[in-house]
């Protein structure tokens, strides 16, 4: 059996300088292991908060944490120095971002959809190759203090222990968001976790080493945190200011750096922007609003208006808890406190698949969420919303004689074009268009039947050249054509040139992993294979934080089972285990969406687990299987985690093929590493 040879493998020299600690290797190994994913989830939170860039590619912390990740591993046995590196490299990242932050001019009027805005700070091609090259180092320490370990292991335990510090990682980073706790917090946890894993005994002279640096990260943040007057959602950094617009008082809230909202009385808005009244007037169900559904309800505005126009009940949909917080408290009409306003914090369209309630009027009320979903190259939380299912799906709530409107700032007309002809698929018939503010504003409205609306003149109809309705297997909203954008590709092919030369510089010459070349196929492949199950998820139950999480920590749990299974039992040789992963990938390609949607939620949820799971589980028993035999557990693991990198740039291929597309890319991968496997390994 497996366990039984593995275990059977000589261990590392414990006395080996490298290795030496006064801390016991497993519950080492768990540390090093929560500290290292608990260290780059806190690092792609916290640089997108002050790098508007990182709001909308998350990735290029994830794809720089991947990196050093996999050049952490192939260190070990190359060095017997600790990696003092890493809290320092972590020290002069903070105190660069928040001397040079980058955020959206002050005096820009309207919400960000793009990066293009006015900006301060420096360039995108200045900080983020400094973020990218300084979150990959930062990683590169704990990834190395997990390595050491491997080899005082036999390799499942190793990779067991490995399991359990990540699932304990991500708890911790979890708990901390539903406390909203801000990251002088997180800084602290960071602080001690160096000085645990980096001190060659409790309170070493080396000590030193690791306390200059992380008190400086700890004061940095505490500094942020008292002075900037933020608070910390699970999706922001949410800071908010008083002003004055059209002469009352108002609440500007910014978040990540961006002007978002504000929260201003119901009838000065009306008067200061129609695009808030428009719904109203289109609508034939404005005469009777007896039940309201507003997605994207924010800090209240909207609700004040549907309030003030005489809507009986509300249904209020936030994503962002601390948003509504601040609407509850601080907005001048204080609409959360009627009595007729519910409020539900979620997604817009879990809310809108779960609920069997009906509404003569429906409002998506400019719900642009500013930032990406974690795990998900292009998914915004609201991409979901603004599908051609998901159109379909606020149809089949409507009341007779009801309504649907959706107004944002759009800015650009075939994007205006795009969503009206979304509504015209999915009600049948030609919405109401009005644009408004020059142009950049827009309002569309569709009835439930033509008669349901009154428009101001008809809509001409989408332009030549408009893109069709997005759909939920793609559902790129703001992406115009069908294929990955220019700055995508340069950054993408920059990223590989950077992560071959220092794989090179840090681990020497290539020929120490050509032996596991299917392993670094096996870590492409399983990249692909979360993100369709992070974005399935999102689909299935919502683009919320806690779906985010527990998706994450279920894929964990499903490697676990599967190291669990083969250090115990034997199991099949591994071109069965390929056949049942490769069987897995049709189902779950096969499976439809929609039909997963029209089932029960707790059925759904079961359905979806053993849909989603299945080839994770089966993949990982393979990993397990080839992983127990390698003869260098450092360069064998480090080489899976590097596959990762090309995987995160693979992602992108969603753009163009969609994300059941994905899973046809990884069953390729897959069959490339069953070829790649060597021949011994075949009959394990």
């Amino acid at each position: 059996m497996i366990a039984q040879a593995d275990a059977a493998r000589p261990l590392g020299d414990p006395a080996d300088p490298a290795t030496a600690h006064w801390l016991p290797v497993r519950p080492r190994l768990v540390v090093a292991s929560a500290f290292m994913l608990f260290l780059e989830l806190a690092l792609i939170r916290w640089t997108g908060s002050n790098i508007v860039h990182l709001s909308y590619f998350t990735n290029f912390v994830l794809l720089g944490s991947f990196l050093g990740i996999g050049l952490g591993f192939l260190r070990v046995g190359r060095t017997t120095r600790r990696p003092y590196y890493s809290p320092l490299v972590l020290a002069v990242l903070v105190l660069i971002v928040l001397r040079f932050p980058v955020t959206v001019d002050r005096e820009t009027d309207g919400v960000l959809y793009f990066t293009s805005l006015s900006t301060t700070g420096p360039p995108a091609w200045v900080i983020l190759p400094i973020v990218f090259a300084a979150a990959a180092v930062v990683l590169m320490g704990p990834a190395e203090l997990v390595g050491r370990c491997f080899p005082l292991l036999p390799r499942l335990d190793a990779y067991r222990y490995d399991l359990i510090g990540s699932l304990s990682g991500i708890a911790l980073f979890t708990l901390l968001s539903f406390l909203s706790a801000p990251p002088v917090v997180w800084g602290v946890l960071a602080a001690v976790a160096y000085g645990v894993l980096l001190s060659s005994r409790p309170l070493g002279r080396d000590l030193a080493l690791v306390v200059v640096p992380s008190l400086v990260v700890v004061a940095a943040l505490a500094v942020e945190t008292l002075t900037a007057g933020a608070l910390w959602s699970p999706y922001y950094k949410v800071t908010y200011r008083e002003v004055e617009r059209g002469g009352v008082q108002a609440l500007r809230i910014d978040v990540n750096g961006i002007p978002h909202q504000e929260a201003v009385p119901a009838q000065a808005r009306l008067k200061m922007e129609a695009q808030y009244g428009l719904p109203y007037e289109r609508a034939v169900a404005a005469g009777r609003l007896d039940d309201v559904l507003i997605v994207g309800a924010g800090s209240g505005t909207d609700v004040a208006i549907a309030l003030s126009k005489g809507a009986k009940r509300i249904d209020a949909v936030e994503i962002d808890p601390k948003l509504r917080e601040l609407g509850a408290a601080r907005h001048p009409d204080r609409p959360y406190d009627d009595p007729r306003v519910t409020t539900t914090i979620t997604d817009g369209r879990a809310f809108l698949e779960r609920t069997d309630a009906k509404y003569d009027l429906i409002l998506f009320a400019l719900p642009d969420s500013l930032t990406l979903v974690s795990g998900a190259s292009s998914l915004r939380l609201e991409s979901y919303l603004f599908t051609l299912q998901a159109l379909q799906a606020a149809r089949e709530h409507l009341k007779p004689g009801g309504a649907f409107a959706m107004y944002n700032y759009y800015r650009e007309q075939w994007l205006v074009d795009r969503l009206a002809a979304t509504a015209q698929a999915a009600f049948g018939h030609r919405p109401c268009v009005d644009t408004v503010g020059g142009g950049h504003q827009a309002v569309i409205t569709a009835g439930l039947t033509p008669a349901d609306q009154r428009c101001a003149g008809e809509w001409a109809g989408a332009a030549a050249g408009t893109p069709p309705p997005a759909e939920d297997d793609r559902p790129f909203l703001y992406l115009y054509g069908r294929g990955i954008p220019a700055i995508y590709l340069i950054t993408l092919g920059l990223i590989l040139l950077v992560s071959l030369v220092a794989v090179r510089a840090v681990a020497g010459p290539y020929r120490r992993m050509r032996p596991y070349a299917d392993l670094f196929l096996l870590g492409v492949a399983f990249l692909l294979l979360e993100t369709k199950s992070v974005t399935g998820f999102a689909l299935l139950f919502g683009t919320t934080w806690v779906v985010n999480a527990v998706v994450f920590a279920g894929v964990l749990v499903a490697v676990l089972a599967a190291v669990e299974v083969t250090r115990r039992f034997r199991t099949p040789p591994l071109p069965v285990m390929y056949l049942v992963l490769l069987v897995g990938l049709v189902v779950a390609a096969l499976v439809p969406t929609s039909w997963l949607l029209g089932l029960p939620v707790p059925l759904r949820a079961v359905v979806a687990v053993v849909v989603a799971f299945l080839p994770i589980f089966a993949a990982n028993v393979v990993f397990a299987k080839r992983f127990a035999d390698t003869a260098d557990a450092t360069a064998s693991f480090g080489a899976n985690l590097l596959g990762a990198v090309l995987g995160g740039c693979l992602e992108y291929l969603s753009l163009v093929i969609g994300y059941q597309g994905l899973l046809v890319v990884a069953g390729l991968l897959y069959l490339g590493a069953f070829a790649l496997m060597p021949r011994e390994a075949r009959v394990v």
